[in-house]
């Protein structure tokens, strides 16, 4: 009879035990991510049946899937559609439960480098100039020749040259030293070059 009294309290604590591990092991055997506003959960192979919901921090629910993870299993979420805040994550089986709170967050955007428009001008000689401009994005360019003394506007074209140009202006009567040039691309980019 003693025997059987240990037997017995030995398979109740046997028992117990494996219950008390349930939860660790579903906390062991699943792990929840964020990436900006993308949510991953991951199950280990051997969970089993198991629901996956999504709580907002109010307590509705946005979203409840049923998942068999027989083997290791992602479960991705897209929440582009929801604002940036915390979220709760809730896994259930049969016998435990986890909840994991994850934050998401905005995606930051890269501004763009701007580059300076790259114009080169040059003296060829008392009554002419050279104009290089290079590393366009987008064709059209326009192209003013100005006299220093009054700003006064001597000529001016539309350059329609994709990715860039090299071009001689003779000047008529006025010295190169007397001018300047305004360059303008199609991107709003502007360079002033003094000959």
């Amino acid at each position: 009879m003693k025997t059987l009294i240990t037997f017995a309290l030995a398979g109740l604590l046997a028992t117990s035990t494996f219950a008390s591990n349930d939860l660790e092991d579903l906390k062991a055997n699943s792990s929840v991510y964020t990436n900006y506003k993308k949510i991953s959960v991951l199950l280990s192979g051997g969970v089993g049946k198991a629901k996956i919901a999504i709580y907002d921090m109010s307590g509705i629910k946005l979203h409840q899937r049923s998942v068999k993870a027989n083997e290791d299993l992602r479960v991705p979420y897209d929440l582009n559609g929801l604002p940036c805040a915390e979220y709760q994550v809730v896994i259930t089986t049969d016998e435990e439960e986890v909840i994991y709170t994850v934050k998401t967050v905005e995606k930051e955007v890269e501004t763009p480098t701007v580059y300076p428009l790259m114009a080169y001008g040059k003296k060829v000689n008392d009554y002419t100039i050279n104009l290089l401009v290079i590393g366009l994005e987008e064709a059209g360019v326009d192209v003013k020749i100005k006299r220093v003394s009054d700003d006064r506007l001597l000529h001016e074209e539309m350059v329609d040259q994709p990715e860039g140009f090299r071009k001689d202006y003779r000047l008529n009567g006025v010295h190169a030293e007397d001018v300047y040039i305004e360059v303008t691309d199609a991107k709003g980019r502007t360079r002033t070059i003094h000959i």
